[in-house]
């Protein structure tokens, strides 16, 4: 793995008059991180392919895609490259060359990442979209769901007219985001113990007030994006661990992967202390569904055995069955 990894970062680096140096060391180091810390936090989160586009100001670079599209031309050995097409500022994975779903995004600075390390960790956010996505069934799943409303682009992922203004429910999901925190907060077992059931019958209330297909929009953005953002910081904490290459260290923007896993879980629980769900709308689901991620490693620490087998929904788990 270590020679790909090195053959991949001389390549990218041969193409350094389009390809800035410092993007072609993100990337290399994206995937060298993964090789030791993926299957660490999802068993067999390897065997999923991880192509990534990197858009730049002028080009697109693609790399690790098993058949690039003709529009596309060599650069270098497993390095391909066309004019930008997409927004420089994008974050998103998507089948957007067909299959497998590839991760779309920018350069730091022009990206909610600015800096290399968390740049790094939000590619691995990413990367565990493409573990969702590859599922087998996983694209019927989402059309069972029949929320769509006939929009085939999949921006009703997006734009579902979740009612996230209404009174009674941005006032359920308040008092489930305060017993959330006060969950995660305690220390003592038995408080513990006691605000978690809590915190599972409020929700089992707050959900019954929804429409079935509002529950099952709401049920699969949080299985969605709030357990990718539990990934998120899942992988930053693993990353704590790792040894970065003298190359990212000598970035100017560098910061060890140590540092910032000690606050990548506090500042989601930041983020969600200040949670409102009429203000932030769709965006709500991503650090309240990784802190359920976070309260269920605490209830029931086998659950993520399950997730797969149980897709577009983490309701299971809440309704006090264990695994």
């Amino acid at each position: 793995m270590r020679a790909a990894i090195f053959c991949l970062l001389v390549t990218i680096a041969a193409t350094a008059q389009l390809l800035p140096h410092d993007d072609a060391i993100r990337i290399a180091e994206f995937y060298r991180l993964a090789s030791q810390t993926q299957d660490e936090i999802w068993p067999g989160w390897s065997k999923t392919p991880a192509p990534l586009l990197l858009v730049t100001e002028e080009v697109e670079f693609l790399t690790h895609h098993p058949a690039p599209p003709r529009d596309f031309t060599e650069v270098a050995d497993g390095v391909y490259a066309r004019p930008r097409q997409f927004g420089t500022g994008m974050l998103a994975t998507f089948p957007a060359l067909g299959q497998p779903s590839v991760i779309v995004i920018g350069e730091p600075r022009n990206t909610e990442a600015k800096t290399s390390t968390p740049w790094v960790i939000t590619v691995m956010h990413e990367h565990f979209h493409q573990l969702q996505d590859g599922q087998p069934g996983y694209d019927e799943a989402v059309k069972g769901l029949g929320l769509s409303g006939g929009d085939t682009s999949g921006m009703w992922m997006l734009n579902y007219p979740f009612p996230y203004e209404k009174s009674e429910v941005v006032q359920g999901f308040a008092r489930l985001r305060d017993l959330l925190l006060q969950a995660l907060g305690a220390t003592d077992r038995k408080e513990f113990e006691k605000v978690a059931m809590e915190y599972v019958g409020e929700r089992k209330g707050v959900f019954r007030q929804l429409s079935a297909d509002d529950h099952r929009y709401f049920s699969f953005q949080l299985w969605k994006e709030g357990i990718a953002r539990y990934t998120q910081i899942k992988a930053a904490e693993a990353a704590a661990r790792y040894r970065p290459t003298p190359e990212y260290a000598a970035l100017p923007d560098y910061e060890s992967f140590a540092a910032y896993a000690a606050r990548a879980r506090a500042e989601t629980l930041k983020e969600l202390r200040q949670a409102d769900l009429a203000k932030m709308r769709r965006v709500f689901v991503y650090s309240f569904g990784a802190a359920e991620g976070l309260l269920l490693d605490r209830m029931n620490p086998g659950w993520k055995n399950e997730y797969f087998h149980r897709p577009l929904s983490t309701d299971y788990w809440f309704e006090g069955k264990k695994k």
